[in-house]
């Protein structure tokens, strides 16, 4: 590729080009992480099938604020006895990992504390997201391409003349949004004798405004300026 060189004809004019949005979020995506434990295997798979199956309808009982919902890593661990010779298993462990997302934060915080209430239950997030296709990122891109213009013949204006034709118009980059994230554990619980527990409190979740940026360079030719 050959870089485009200005001549005394036609001056070679380069900017940049850049924009940043502050916008509300569009998704909030929570991790669940659901354990069981047993001294055989089988009971350790069957605890995480019902906690499994238990977090899956807590979930999906919140209907169409859920946007998706998937299941990730699974696994099954023995773990060996310290004492002893050979390789005895003590216990097993197992984890089921699964991923939401929601598109109305209003239930975030009743759901997110009615999940870490749960046994062997890990909650993580929210994160705030945009959705790949956002018309943010358009905008963000376009009003880059705008100022880049805006800047030539701002440059062009101080030297007494003008833009004459656009050479090239190269995208140096868009920043993907970052979200922050706020993390629920919860272990074990005991039942009381008195009782079923009161539920807990649901937490204040605020979503947090994301920032999208977006970077263009451009260059540019320009009527001779008379210096």
């Amino acid at each position: 590729m050959t870089t485009p060189h200005g001549t005394p004809d036609a001056p070679l004019l380069v900017v940049r080009g850049e924009a940043e949005l502050e916008v509300e979020p569009e998704i909030a995506r929570i991790s669940v992480i659901v354990s069981a434990r047993g001294r055989d295997r089988r009971t350790a798979l069957d605890d995480l099938s019902r906690r499994n199956a238990t977090a899956l309808d807590l979930i999906k009982s919140y209907g169409d604020t859920v946007e998706r919902l998937s299941t990730g890593a699974f696994s099954i661990t023995p773990e060996l006895s310290e004492r002893g010779r050979g390789e005895r298993v003590h216990a097993y462990h197992g984890r089921v990992h699964l991923t939401a997302d929601f598109t109305d934060f209003t239930v975030l915080g009743e759901l997110t504390t009615r999940l870490a209430d749960m046994d062997l239950t890990r909650v993580d997030g929210p994160w705030w997201l945009l959705r790949p296709d956002s018309p943010v990122h358009r905008e963000a891109r376009q009003q880059a391409v705008r100022e880049a213009v805006q800047r030539a013949h701002e440059y062009a204006a101080a030297l007494g003349t003008t833009v004459a034709a656009l050479i090239e118009l190269a995208d140096t980059g868009t920043d993907r949004p970052q979200s922050a994230r706020t993390p629920f554990t919860r272990g074990v619980r005991r039942a009381s004798l008195a009782g079923a527990a009161e539920p807990p409190e649901p937490l204040d979740l605020e979503p947090e405004r994301l920032r999208v940026g977006a970077q263009v360079s451009a260059q540019f030719t320009m009527a001779p300026p008379r210096l």
